[in-house]
């Protein structure tokens, strides 16, 4: 088959309501495995008498793991029929979970923990499929709703690994993982519809093609900036929030961070909502909206400094807000970018991601340092800089399309021809 000759597994379909529930559900379970080794570090740190420097080790081999992942497996997704990639996939996770759970002692939980990460990308395969096989006008919410279940585990997964591991001890979430996981396997392999592959391009190609389209796709260029730096923002809040929160202003256990989440995980409701706002204004209207959102939970986040009950009702409030801001436009980005090559939205998907990572990395490295020598009120001005910086992005981008106006677009990017090449 030629490169990029459309494929039959492209064509629109009828998912019904059931199947994106499903693979909601899958993304959720599947993306905590990536998180919840975040809460369990301390109890790896008593349970095999080693340092927490070193136990936290686990969680940076997962999360350096998960990107490589994205960067090296995700791209397969367009080559390889996706139903059989994304259950072996499941079955190594859910292998590396189980090694991990059982491993004596660290050398074989850091080579698990990082084998669970590569594997676990199976989210970033079931989105760019949901977006394909739906047609243009319920994309955004097929995809909100997948994302919803994506933010979910994201955000409970702490939550999970932390009540688990205190009442059962560390291995136990790895255990009940890599059951929950195993049974996804079975669960995706019955439901999810048969597709051929997109391309036939060897594996180098498709690599240097993810690397390409980041030059040449402007759409893609937007989303990547959009989420990098909003997503930038969220990441050094959810850093820097632990060490105030454990720190002398409030001097509470992780517990509360944990509860944290779990107030942001409040933020899930809105994604199929936002996919409903994408369908219905167009990906750059929303978002503006989560610029706005980003820069009112700046503000509302610096009065956390106050401490006190007044202080954590800010914290809580603003965390809501600036997750809002990223789940909502990490919807509109995904949405703009899989109306570009239907041959490639795994390729887009990857190129997204994988940059969309490395601002959060950025982001966590410099909220830590901006606690650390200026304090709380630093962080909240870098948020508020990071997103700003999306605003600049809007307002290039509707310059560049001066024909239409940046608060009322006369044709959402959705609707606009698809372009293949």
């Amino acid at each position: 088959m030629p490169r990029d000759t459309p494929s039959p597994s492209l064509a629109p379909t009828d998912l019904g309501r059931r199947l994106p529930v499903v693979m909601a559900l899958a993304c959720g379970v599947t993306v905590a495995n990536a998180y919840f080794p975040q809460a369990v570090t301390p109890l790896v740190a008593r349970g095999l008498a080693v340092s927490e420097t070193t136990a936290t080790t686990l969680a940076t081999l997962t999360q350096l793991g998960y990107a490589v992942g994205i960067f090296l497996l995700v791209p397969l997704g367009d080559r390889l029929p996706r139903r059989p990639l994304i259950t072996v996939l499941l079955a190594v996770t859910s292998l590396a979970l189980l090694t991990a759970g059982l491993a004596p002692g660290t050398g074989l939980l850091f080579a698990a923990g990082t084998l669970v990460g590569l594997a676990t990308v199976v989210p970033q395969i079931l989105l760019p499929m949901a977006a394909g096989l739906v047609e243009p006008e319920r994309r955004g919410r097929v995809i909100g709703t997948l994302q919803a279940g994506l933010i979910g585990g994201i955000l409970l997964a702490r939550a999970f690994g932390g009540v688990l591991g205190e009442h059962l001890g560390w291995r136990a979430p790895y255990l009940v993982a890599a059951a929950l996981t195993a049974l996804l396997a079975v669960v995706l392999g019955a439901a999810l519809p048969t597709t051929v592959p997109a391309v036939r391009d060897s594996y180098p190609a498709l690599l240097s093609d993810t690397l390409r389209m980041l030059r040449t796709e402007r759409k893609l260029r937007r989303s990547v900036l959009f989420q990098i730096t909003v997503f930038g923002g969220f990441s050094a809040a959810w850093t820097a929030v632990a060490l105030l929160v454990t720190g002398p202003r409030y001097g509470m256990g992780t517990q509360a961070v944990g509860v944290l989440a779990l107030v942001g995980a409040g933020s899930m409701l809105f994604a199929p909502a936002a996919g409903k706002w994408v369908d219905r204004y167009g990906p750059d209207r929303v978002n503006l909206w989560c610029v706005g959102a980003g820069l009112a939970a700046a503000g509302v986040l610096a009065a956390g400094a106050l401490g006190g009950a007044a202080g954590l009702l800010a914290l809580a409030a603003g965390l809501l807000l600036i997750d809002v801001a990223v789940q909502c436009g990490q919807v509109a980005n995904q949405a703009r970018i899989f109306s570009l090559r239907p041959q490639a939205h795994s390729r887009l998907n990857t190129g997204y991601m994988t940059c969309s990572f490395l601002g959060a990395s950025a982001g966590s490295w410099l909220g830590t340092r901006a606690y650390t020598h200026l304090g709380w009120w630093a962080v909240c001005a870098l948020i508020a800089l990071a997103v700003a910086s999306a605003a600049v992005v809007y307002v290039a981008g509707s310059r560049e399309r001066h024909s239409t106006h940046p608060l009322h677009p006369a044709v959402p990017d959705h609707q606009q021809s698809q372009r293949l090449t």
